[in-house]
């Protein structure tokens, strides 16, 4: 059982930045490729991003490409995600999730049903 505890939300302009950390209870947190994802009201969740239990790959959506960066810590057992020119359409609930998935440790999943344990979110207000 892996416990996720996103932070970082807030209220930020448009333009601004924001880093969110996810924090993962366990031992095994480098056996999990880590993933962000993101739901806006009355929208389904996205994937955002992506990285893999090595930390070497990375992935993410075109619509943050440039913009978002991921990133991850295993010693610190958290996962991280930069965002930097935020736009009003960022504007969401960011959650974190973990995939124990027998990929490769280069593997970046990006579908909702790959991922087995998931955050509590932490909002995400870009105002224009």
């Amino acid at each position: 059982q892996v416990q996720l505890v996103e932070s970082g939300g807030g209220l930020v302009q448009a333009g601004g930045s924001l880093r969110l950390s996810c924090a993962a209870s366990g031992r095994t947190f480098s056996s999990y490729a880590m993933g962000w994802f993101r739901q806006a009201p009355g929208k389904e969740r996205e994937f955002v991003s992506a990285i893999g239990r090595s930390g070497s790959s990375t992935d993410y959506a075109d619509s943050v490409k440039g913009r978002f960066t991921i990133s991850r810590d295993n010693a610190k057992n958290t996962v991280y995600l930069q965002m930097n020119s935020l736009k009003p359409e960022d504007t969401a609930v960011y959650y974190c999730a973990a995939s124990r998935g027998v990929y490769s440790s280069t593997y970046c999943p990006r579908a909702i049903w790959q991922y087995d344990y998931w955050g509590q979110g932490t909002q995400v207000t870009v105002s224009s």
